[in-house]
């Protein structure tokens, strides 16, 4: 869809893979049996600022990191789906816990366990170094790579199309 423009007017919930989009995909191993991940620091300021302006944030992951939860819910989204083996079925289960219309969702994933999640959605996107089959079902492709800034980009599109990003004469965050 070339004018998926048109669509953002109506989102009003973000729902995001956790590994390869608010990551780079890289994990490092730590003893015993850890892992350790980074997260850009604007696209976590986005993700904060969304849910002050009243936007529905989920984070759908395969998975198993206590760290991911901490982290996402100092940031303000409650809704973290951890060992998600089948996405679609966690997308379904958030969309009836909280009525919400699959029109109004923007989906952000970057490999095949996202795939099926992302056809039910008004807009799939997904970062630039997203995996071949995910970026030809994608309304929209990050200029972005995964954890480097690609959800501050459909964050702030959606906020600026809606009026609710910056407004330099009310510094509200």
């Amino acid at each position: 869809m070339d004018n998926y423009k048109n669509l953002l007017q109506y989102i009003n919930t973000f729902v995001f893979d956790f590994d390869g989009v608010l990551t780079n995909g890289t994990v490092y191993l730590l003893p015993p049996g850890d892992f350790a991940r980074t997260m850009h620091a604007r696209d976590s300021y986005a993700i904060q600022y969304a849910v002050k302006k009243g936007y529905r944030i989920a984070v759908i992951t395969g998975g198993n990191s206590i760290t991911v939860k901490q982290r996402m819910e100092y940031l303000g989204v409650h809704d973290v789906y951890l060992q998600a083996s089948d996405k679609l079925k966690c997308l379904s289960a958030y969309i009836h816990k909280n009525n919400i219309s699959p029109a109004n969702i923007l989906y952000m994933g970057d490999d095949l366990p996202d795939y099926h999640a992302m056809q039910k959605v008004a807009i799939a996107a997904c970062p630039a170094d997203a995996a071949e089959e995910i970026k030809q079902i994608a309304h929209y492709i990050s200029p972005k790579p995964g954890g480097f800034g690609c959800v501050r980009d459909v964050i702030e599109q959606v906020l600026k199309i809606q009026n609710k990003w910056f407004d330099k004469n009310n510094l509200d965050w």
